[in-house]
């Protein structure tokens, strides 16, 4: 066991292939729990935290790791996941535009969960997806960066049932949630990547295999929060 500023490091079983360039899994870990510590005051509330983040501001190639607190310690839960993020990587903080294919960078709350599965095995809010479910991302809608089911006036939206497995599981980041200002950025989700390279529109992307161990890990109860940003931005906290 190895106590690292004010954090345990425990050890961890491999429970997935990772491919990510000359950083081992230690010193991403130690990213990792660097940029919790820089942020502990926002982050006091949370026991669950998913941490991502890359080390070239434009680049949508990130890094996730899941830590949970013990006590008064973030512990890690598993090894570092490769993720996808915007295909042109993270917006400043409060810089994030509609359509700019940029990730937000902050920290966020982790939502509800919509999957096409009837049963999931999870204790987070979720629901089956339908063909007339929708997220509203026209900026001059009422409606905009909210659920919809059924019918709209807005002139654009995401459906969150494709044709592909990208929404299979597609849990919200509760971005621009709470106000909502309108241009700002819709439907930031956490969602699974179909295949590699992974990027995005502004979302964050894992494999199938490595989202059901998170699925079944989160716990609404825990306060389940994501902090996600360029590497030199979030250790200097936000």
């Amino acid at each position: 066991m190895k106590l690292l500023d004010g954090f345990l490091f425990l050890p961890v079983i491999l429970l997935f292939s990772i491919n990510l360039q000359s950083q081992t899994n230690n010193s991403i870990i130690e990213n990792a729990l660097l940029i919790a510590e820089n942020n502990k005051k926002k982050l006091e509330n949370s026991e669950q935290l998913l941490v991502v983040y890359n080390y070239q501001p434009e680049n949508y190639s990130a890094v996730l790791v899941a830590l949970e607190r013990k006590d008064r310690n973030w512990v890690v839960k598993d090894n570092p996941i490769e993720a996808g993020i915007g295909k042109n990587g993270f917006a400043p903080p409060l810089n994030k535009l509609e359509g700019d294919g940029k990730s937000p960078t902050g920290i966020f709350r982790l939502g509800k969960l919509f999957t096409y599965e009837k049963q999931v095995n999870t204790l987070l809010e979720y629901q089956q997806t339908t063909k007339e479910d929708k997220w509203i991302d026209d900026p001059n809608s009422k409606d905009y960066n909210t659920f919809i089911r059924g019918s709209t006036n807005a002139k654009s939206y995401e459906n969150l049932l494709l044709k592909s497995d990208a929404y299979k599981y597609c849990m919200v980041i509760e971005y621009n949630i709470n106000p909502v200002v309108k241009g700002k950025g819709s439907a930031i989700f956490f969602h699974l990547g179909v295949k590699k390279p992974y990027f995005t529109a502004g979302c964050v992307a894992i494999n199938e295999e490595n989202m059901k161990l998170i699925v079944n890990w989160l716990d609404p109860k825990r306060n389940p929060t994501i902090i996600m940003g360029n590497f030199n931005v979030l250790k200097k906290g936000l």
